[in-house]
């Protein structure tokens, strides 16, 4: 593990890098759209793949030993990456890349650092509005440098939730998302879905949200943003099926994130009820 002295570096070169990507977002023009995978619901822009060379580009030229798993690089590689004890930089250049071509200022660049296979410090930044949340392990959870906490709410019926539905369209994830939802609206104070990992992550921290829910990412979704949460908090534990209620996996991330443990566990309750009356 890296010395204290050496993260706090790290954390103040790439919050910097992440601040001029921002000014890439916001001077955009012209965008380009493409599918991946000959998906309609998996777009990608030239902006996501210049920021992602940008930042890998300059974070290597000042730590040629670390390593890098990236949204785009890693599906142009068409292969999951695996995680190393190295120290890892874990890039979404544009989280809600919908959003952004669309002009829905709920977009955002994420950047985490995984060390031994332990988030580290984790940087989100919506360039739109002007947010900056920032977390290192063990030092709490900031919103442009202020401290910020989850709401602590505990009670289910009290609690208003982001549940990513717009992951439904995906027919491989959409039976999960549907037979859960009917138990899970019986139950909460009010349903949402923004269409983007980090910045939901965040609104949670933030005491925003008091839940969110998301199935069926990948490491960039969520490499900043659980760990933000956890400074701020906030609870995080595996949504999937197999594995509900258990630590999460950030290599394959299924996660539910929420105020307290106690408001995770109504939750868990809920959604094994709608699973096993869905196997009955």
């Amino acid at each position: 593990m890296s010395c204290e002295n050496d993260i706090q570096f790290y954390f103040e070169y790439v919050l910097d890098l992440v601040r001029k990507a921002g000014m890439v977002l916001l001077e955009a023009q012209d965008i380009d759209v493409e599918l991946k995978n000959n998906k309609h619901y998996d777009i990608v822009t030239q902006f996501d793949t210049k920021i992602e060379e940008v930042l890998i580009k300059e974070i290597q030229k000042k730590f040629p030993d670390h390593q890098f798993i990236g949204e785009e690089s890693s599906a142009a590689s068409d292969k999951r990456p695996v995680l190393t004890d190295e120290p890892t930089w874990i890039i979404d250049p544009i989280d809600g890349t919908s959003n952004f071509v669309r002009r829905i200022p709920i977009t955002c660049i994420s950047v985490g650092l995984v060390i031994d296979k332990v988030q580290i410090l984790g940087i989100i930044y919506n360039p739109y509005m002007e947010e900056m949340f920032t977390a290192i392990r063990g030092q709490g959870a900031y919103l442009n440098g202020k401290r910020i906490r989850v709401s602590e709410e505990t009670e289910m019926k009290k609690a208003l939730f982001n549940y990513e539905l717009s992951l439904a369209i995906s027919k491989k994830k959409r039976d999960l998302y549907m037979r859960r939802l009917p138990y899970l609206l019986d139950n909460v104070c009010g349903i949402r879905s923004y269409g983007c990992a980090a910045l939901s992550l965040c609104y949670v921290a933030q005491g925003l949200m008091d839940a969110y829910q998301c199935d069926g990412l990948y490491p960039w979704d969520a490499a900043a943003g659980t760990l933000i949460v956890q400074e701020a908090g906030g609870y995080i534990c595996d949504s999937s099926k197999e594995r509900l209620g258990e630590k999460m996996n950030l290599m394959h991330p299924n996660f539910l994130a929420t105020s307290s443990e106690e408001l995770a566990q109504e939750f868990i309750k809920w959604e094994r009820i709608a699973d096993e009356t869905a196997n009955n």
